[in-house]
């Protein structure tokens, strides 16, 4: 299969898996974690530098889901990926599992920081990408941030400090999908135009479509081939992406399926396991 072709079907089975997860978990996340699976697919199994059987390598490629409700869909990449068994991510939200509602950079191999309070990712992105610099290292940054999490004025410092130490080895993705939990992101706190702000926060800037594998790949080309200044993807998506029922639903954001509805949506997404 071609490249394109390869992302294509491990989103799908990214994208069956967070189904799966969360109607087992009864608990969690399915809106955003759709929304952003083609752009963790598309890091995961194309861009990032990692090696499975050496999560710790100080040469590794990083990455921080900022997001970090959406941690389903970072448990599935890994897991398909070879960090760990497949077997475990039926364990998500259970007592005694790794894989608990927010990634855990301490028990989980391949997460590289601990998230879930909207506004902290990126800070921590920022910090490691500034470490990169200071040990003169090659490694990049990647982040992946909720559209409704831009709410939060540390997002703005940390855009504005990685400017300033000309962060060119970080690239984030900004999943814009219009809705968080409580409706729409402009009628909650507006805070568009997304790509102008970072603009003026001295970033490199790029809108795509984060539902299209070839125009997030030649986003990230490009913002390899930037320097002097950190890159922000602007991704156009969709919530809840691939499943009709929830495509577009801000009730989606923190529901869950039941078996009726996790098997209808996994038909719907369609391809192999």
């Amino acid at each position: 299969m071609s490249t394109i072709e390869n992302l294509k079907f491990m989103s799908q089975t990214i994208r069956k898996d967070i189904i799966s997860m969360l109607t087992a978990s009864a608990s969690g996340h399915p809106g955003g974690s759709l929304s952003s699976a083609d752009i963790i697919t598309t890091l995961y199994f194309h861009e990032m530098n990692i090696n499975p059987n050496n999560p710790k390598d100080s040469n590794r490629d990083r990455f921080v889901l900022s997001k970090g409700h959406a941690a389903p869909v970072l448990y599935s990449a890994l897991a398909r990926r070879g960090f760990y068994s497949v077997d475990e991510l039926v364990t998500l939200r259970k007592f005694g599992s790794n894989l608990q509602g927010h990634p855990n950079m301490h028990d989980v191999p391949g997460v590289d920081m601990s998230t879930g309070s909207l506004g902290q990712g990126i800070s921590a992105a920022v910090g490691m990408a500034l470490a990169g610099k200071i040990d003169n290292k090659s490694y990049r940054i990647y982040a992946v941030l909720g559209d409704g999490e831009l709410e939060e004025g540390q997002v703005w410092e940390a855009a504005m400090a990685a400017a300033h130490y000309r962060l060119d080895n970080l690239t984030i993705f900004i999943d814009f999908n219009g809705l968080q939990i409580d409706g729409d992101i402009k009628e909650v706190m507006n805070p568009c135009p997304i790509d102008k702000k970072f603009e003026a926060f001295g970033w490199n800037v790029e809108v795509i479509d984060g539902h299209d594998y070839e125009e997030i790949i030649n986003a990230l080309e490009k913002a390899r081939k930037t320097k002097g200044t950190p890159t922000c993807i602007v991704c156009n998506t969709i919530k809840g992406k691939g499943v009709s029922f929830m495509e577009n639903q801000s009730a989606w954001h923190g529901a869950v399926p039941n078996k009726e509805q996790c098997e209808k949506a996994i038909k719907e997404i369609g391809g192999r396991l």
